[in-house]
């Protein structure tokens, strides 16, 4: 039954039947076969099929929820029997905004140093997307903002307050001062990120809430293209001021508080609810909650 709930899973990540197939490393006939069974134990139709995939029926909406909790709990229980045997090892995923990548070996520094057989693999992508991998358990965490926009049903660890900086040029525009208000910086040509991201949104309603608009130049979903173009001097960005601490300042780069108002949002790690945690989640969020304090 779990074989083929997770067989259900990575038709629901791949949303193609050759695809789904094999990345479990099976053929489509198999998959196809596995997946009538499946219908015939619950006795509901789960996908709807033609030629091609055309998406999941109510049921296998509904099964898919209960799929995630069933092979959760299930990888859950293999990792807690092995952490029994053996001293804690595995690979922790973690999906993280941009915005917190230079942060993100601030947890994972000192977790290698309590188990150093555990490896990690960190991908960037949107908030939306951090839930959206988190839910279908192709991450084990996620490291996001936790209250701007709403997450769901996850376990929150605070973090750290994120807030603004102006960063550019010395002989730019604003570039002498001390701090900027954000309809100044309504005034300046910058480089931001894409709309899709919601450090962009929130740069958009800070704006908007001084009755002004971003007029950026570029727009990139990578900070280091933002960056790269704030350090030549010519161009000017709105970055989190733990970003451009971690990134390092060129002397062709100020970064500049953004006040009137002081806008900050929650950053936080998100795990799946649900208990027992994995002992590699276990002793992630562990350390998250003693990095935390050091981060403020």
């Amino acid at each position: 039954m779990i074989d083929k709930l997770e067989l259900l899973l990575a038709l629901a990540k791949e949303r193609h039947f050759g695809r789904a197939a094999e990345a479990c490393g099976v053929t489509q006939p198999t998959m196809s076969t596995s997946l009538k069974q499946l219908e015939e134990i619950l006795g509901v139709m789960l996908v709807q099929r033609g030629s091609r995939f055309q998406g999941f029926t109510p049921e296998g909406e509904r099964t898919l929820d209960w799929a995630r909790r069933i092979v959760g709990d299930a990888r859950a229980m293999r990792q807690e029997i092995n952490s029994l045997k053996d001293k804690l090892s595995g690979e922790i995923r973690i999906a993280a905004i941009p915005t917190v990548l230079g942060m993100v070996a601030q947890l994972t520094t000192p977790y290698r140093a309590r188990y150093p057989d555990v490896r990690f693999r960190i991908q960037s992508c949107t908030s939306a997307d951090v839930l959206g991998l988190l839910e279908n358990l192709e991450v084990d965490a996620g490291l996001t903002y936790i209250e701007n926009e709403p997450i769901g049903k996850v376990r929150t660890i605070p973090l750290y307050n994120e807030n603004y900086r102006l960063l550019t040029a010395p002989d730019a525009m604003f570039g002498d001062r001390k701090q900027v208000t954000w309809k100044e910086v309504g005034q300046v040509p910058l480089c931001l990120l894409t709309p899709d991201m919601q450090n962009r949104r929130i740069i958009d309603r800070a704006l908007a809430s001084v009755g002004a608009e971003a007029t950026p130049t570029l727009t990139s979903n990578s900070l280091l293209v933002l960056y790269t173009h704030v350090k030549t001097g010519r161009w000017a960005s709105v970055m989190p001021a733990k970003l451009a601490e971690t990134l390092g300042l060129a002397d062709s780069v100020r970064s500049i508080p953004i006040v009137d108002p002081v806008v900050d949002y929650s950053i936080g790690m998100v795990v799946p609810q649900r208990d027992p945690m994995t002992p590699l989640i276990a002793a992630l969020v562990q350390v998250a909650r003693e990095v935390a304090p050091t981060l403020a």
